[in-house]
């Protein structure tokens, strides 16, 4: 299933650039927003890799503990085709500290480690900080200007392409669930189905930013407070959510589709239910397979943003909340030649 182009919100780059010619070009930095309580049955290990998968690394660490693979989890899944820093969490209850300098290598390196009390969850991080270099890029007045404009009205949520599998792959796989197949695998069935609602989420933003709607209100819009989880609607527009949307206290959001009401209500709702009229039998699908209804922010503003020109291109700086995507910074800035593929930009 081929993928369409998102529409932009400052308009289609002009220039090209070369990313991830080598590991160094993108790096990633975790924040898990808290630190180690220095107690319990978990361990806490902060590594550096480069070039490397985050669930191939989780089974050194488990082999070198001596415990079950599903022993070792992780916050947040890190690109393999980076250096990446990021926390991996080892259950070892009634044992005593593990040696783990077998999985130190080149490529690895244990930073710091340390007890925990909690297991540590997928999602369990504040966000991650990004350090990437685009290549054979030269200075010009429109790219100061639309990186000015990107860190002043931020870009579309996309979901990352890398999220849809190649060539869409993983879209193939949700619409033959859909249609009655059977995925016994219960990892791949959840890949699938978070493909099939991401696109739902991405289609909706482009069609908001075609119809010039990514920073106007409608009626019934369901707006999130930022920074939190917590989202609402008013049936009206008002004068007073408009100044609080256009000083950032308020996000407008699109539907992560799945069962219950929607959070849109008056010409929102009607603008939501009109733009997914085809997609009837995915949200049925993602309804049947017990997934919530949920809201995402539709724009995001990078936090730090900065950016510097070197001899061999523009080095840009930026934190991310978890769950979004570096390349959706880069696609709104340039248009990619990347030497590699990838799993994910962070999350």
């Amino acid at each position: 299933m081929s993928l369409p182009e998102w529409n932009y919100l400052h308009g289609k780059p002009q220039h090209s650039a070369r990313f991830k010619q080598q590991p160094e070009d993108f790096v990633v930095i975790e924040d898990m927003g808290f630190e180690p309580d220095g107690a319990g049955e978990h361990i806490l290990v902060y590594v550096r890799k480069r070039s490397e998968n985050t669930a191939w690394v989780a089974g050194l660490l488990a082999k070198a503990a001596g415990v079950q693979r599903s022993a070792v989890t992780w916050g947040g899944l890190k690109d393999r085709h980076a250096v990446t820093e990021q926390w991996f969490g080892i259950h070892v209850p009634g044992k005593d500290e593990p040696d783990l300098s077998s999985v130190e290598s080149e490529t690895i390196q244990i930073l710091k480690r340390s007890r925990h009390s909690r297991k540590l969850r997928t999602g369990t991080l504040k966000g991650n900080n990004f350090r990437i270099l685009l290549r054979d890029l030269a200075q010009s007045p429109e790219l100061d200007a639309r990186l000015a404009a990107i860190g002043e009205q931020g870009v579309p949520n996309y979901f990352g392409d890398q999220r849809f599998g190649r060539g869409g792959n993983n879209l193939e796989a949700a619409e033959s669930m859909f249609q009655g197949k059977r995925i016994k695998d219960r990892d791949k069935r959840s890949l699938f189905l978070s493909a099939a609602r991401s696109y739902l989420f991405n289609h909706l933003v482009s069609e908001r930013l075609q119809a010039g709607l990514s920073w106007t209100l409608l009626a019934g819009d369901c707006l999130m407070l930022a920074g939190t989880h917590s989202f609402f609607s008013e049936p009206e527009v008002s004068e007073a959510l408009t100044q609080r949307l256009q000083e950032g206290d308020l996000q407008l959001t699109a539907p992560l589709w799945g069962r219950g009401r929607a959070g849109s209500q008056g010409d929102a709702l009607d603008f939501e239910t009109g733009k997914l009229e085809a997609f009837a039998s995915w949200k049925e699908g993602l309804e049947a397979a017990g997934l919530n209804q949920e809201r995402r922010p539709l724009i995001l503003k990078p936090v730090n943003w900065s950016w510097q020109w070197q001899e061999d291109g523009l080095e840009l700086s930026f934190w991310l909340p978890a769950g979004c995507y570096a390349t959706s910074i880069i696609r709104e800035l340039v248009l990619v030649d990347q030497a590699d593929g990838h799993e994910d930009s962070g999350q």
